[in-house]
């Protein structure tokens, strides 16, 4: 396999969800890479394009490891430094991808590579820039900003930590390799001074490429098959519902190719999902844990009959399980590109596993995508009582770059 293989415009995998998100997504789509697995030697040559008309970590098949890091800017930087710190973020992450060293200086100097990733290739490495709502005011460019940025009203699920929520900046990274996405981290905190500072950081990580017998949907920690349901690239709908319209008017015209990004920190509760038995937990999502088969019969991909009954007249999909509830065919078609990292952040005070879901959402609305999704399943689903939504943000994704260009110029120099 080439070195210089692109990764085309694939799909991701999101939560069998939790919205988590939509279980009942779009038409069925296996978040994995549409190959067979890779061997370990080809991991490290694929190369993800950083150019194009959307930008990477989008539709990019989902990665073993991840980071999302949020940063505010400084007090006193404003538009001039945030044009200068987007340069340097594009020129980095361009350079990264392709499996080259972060640093452009001499080899001691200050802007010298930190030799992390050497002898790595670009192993599928993403790197995703993304502007909170607050980013506009500091910069003095809230006549530009998106009614899309609205604040996210609040959940019944919510326990949201204001310190590990939304910020000015936001960068997702995504990579095959453990140490070049970390090496892809330490670049971007590095090229941030002295513009901005890191407000929060998550790490997460998926199933490694090559790992199962053959491609197949990702696993969440609970087990369930995750993002059976999302949108298919080969949907004639799917630019419609995943990124912003080239048709786009002025003054957001500049969001045009982009996407807006939810981004919700999900804290699963495993000890009192796992005293569940499995049959219990199929009743919970409305899918067959195994294979990730409605309830309702048939395969993975095969459509929720909603409407099907047992024996004894009961629903076969209950009426509060996860999948029926989170369905586009309840929610008037809204759907969403759900491309998460699982997490393990330790054991809490209370002896319990700090783990879950670094659940991000990709539409291009998220007042048509997320937020109605959401609402319906704060009414009444049956997985609310083992999750809890623990930090929050929403960011507005440009397009992505052309040659020559940086993330978000079109924004920043208009």
């Amino acid at each position: 396999m080439s070195r210089r293989r692109l990764i085309g415009g694939a799909g991701a995998a999101g939560a069998a969800g939790l919205v988590l998100g939509a279980a009942g997504g779009a038409a069925g789509y296996a978040a994995t890479r549409p190959d067979e697995p890779a061997v370990l030697t080809t991991v490290g040559s694929t190369e993800v394009m950083f150019h194009g008309k959307h930008q990477p970590g989008i539709t990019t098949p989902l990665q073993a490891r991840g980071h999302l890091v949020a940063f505010d800017l400084v007090p006193g930087a404003g538009r001039k430094e945030a044009i200068a710190l987007m340069r340097r973020w594009s020129a980095t992450a361009g350079r990264l991808m392709t499996g080259e060293p972060a640093g452009n200086g001499a080899a001691d100097g200050p802007d010298h590579d930190t030799g992390i990733a050497l002898d790595a290739g670009p192993s599928s490495l993403t790197v995703t820039f993304g502007f909170g709502r607050t980013f506009f005011e500091r910069t003095g460019l809230t006549d530009r900003r998106p009614p899309g940025l609205d604040p996210l009203p609040p959940f019944s699920s919510d326990h949201i930590d204001a310190a590990r929520s939304n910020g000015d900046l936001w960068v997702q990274i995504g990579a095959d390799d453990a140490l070049v996405a970390f090496h892809a981290l330490r670049a971007v905190q590095k090229e941030a001074a002295p513009a901005a500072r890191v407000r929060w950081q998550m790490n997460g990580f998926n199933r490694a490429p090559g790992a199962t017998a053959r491609p197949m949907t990702a696993r969440n920690l609970m087990g369930q098959i995750d993002g059976t349901n999302n949108p298919k690239p080969s949907e004639s709908d799917f630019d419609h519902r995943v990124f912003v319209p080239d048709t786009t008017d002025a003054p957001y015209d500049w969001l045009a190719g982009g996407s807006y990004a939810v981004v919700r920190r999900i804290r699963m509760l495993l000890d009192d999902w796992e005293k569940l038995p499995v049959a219990r937990q199929e009743q919970v999502i409305g899918r067959r844990k195994q294979d990730g088969a409605p309830l309702s019969g048939g395969t993975e991909t095969t459509a929720l009959d909603l409407d099907r009954a047992g024996p004894d007249g009961k629903l076969l999909i209950p009426d509060n399980a996860h999948a029926r509830i989170s369905s586009p065919e309840r929610n008037s078609g809204a759907a969403m590109l759900r491309r998460p990292f699982s997490y393990h952040d330790g054991i809490s005070a209370d002896g319990t596993p700090d783990a879950g879901l670094l659940f991000i959402c990709w539409q291009a609305d998220p007042l048509r995508g997320f937020v109605p999704v959401q609402r319906k399943l704060d009414r009444g689903d049956a997985l609310s009582p083992f999750i809890r939504h623990e930090a929050s943000g929403l960011f507005a994704v440009p397009g992505g770059a052309a040659d020559g260009e940086y993330v978000g110029q079109r924004l920043l120099e208009s």
